[in-house]
């Protein structure tokens, strides 16, 4: 690289807007996958879950070691298994997975090069994709096991393009929040505020 090269690197990397942004948008996306891999997981071991105990933590039915975690020696590829074999998620979904893990072993293993400018940041064109796969898992969930099973539901059909789960919502907060302009950003505390003020 010439010295031209090197000189840009090292004025981006002591720019303060960029280096926040980089910093904020590597974050963000790592966070992003740590609430797409809880959703994996989380779901099906709380379907299976049978209470709490506070000395052992969660107790989980039997089964969820044989039809789930068996499946796999990781519990996240082995909770994808039995979301595909239970028609939540597809072969591409999975290989969409995949993807996405492989950029956030990317950042969370070269976060010095990604802030220095070296290498393009491929994980901000892959954020839709985790909304994408978070959304379709957790609105299966929704749809399939927990509207069914609350007496207060109605039983009515259910339009799933009008489901917009909770963790969806966060994820678009986070991003609005901390990407957006100062007008956008600060324009969520200043509902908040105004709502909690009123009598």
């Amino acid at each position: 690289m010439s010295q031209d090269g090197v000189n840009d690197r090292w004025e981006e990397f002591l720019d303060p807007q960029i280096l926040r942004t980089r910093l904020i948008s590597a974050s963000l996306f790592l966070a992003a996958f740590e609430i797409l891999k809880d959703a994996v997981i989380g779901r099906i071991r709380n379907f299976f879950c049978l209470g709490f105990d506070e000395q052992h933590g969660p107790l989980t039915n039997p089964e969820y070691e044989s039809d789930v975690l068996s499946r796999n020696k990781s519990p996240v590829y082995a909770s994808l298994l039995w979301l595909q074999e239970n028609r939540v998620i597809d072969a591409q979904d999975l290989a969409r997975f995949e993807k996405l893990k492989e950029s956030r072993n990317r950042i969370a293993h070269e976060m010095t090069e990604f802030l220095q400018g070296k290498g393009p940041p491929q994980h901000a064109t892959l954020f839709p994709e985790i909304v994408y796969l978070l959304r379709k898992i957790e609105v299966w969930w929704i749809v399939n096991v927990e509207l069914p099973t609350d007496p207060d539901s109605g039983g009515e059909e259910i339009d799933e393009s009008q489901v917009v789960p909770g963790s969806v919502i966060t994820l678009k907060l986070m991003v609005d929040i901390a990407l957006g302009s100062e007008k956008e950003s600060a324009y969520y505390l200043n509902e908040f505020r105004k709502r909690r003020t009123k009598p």
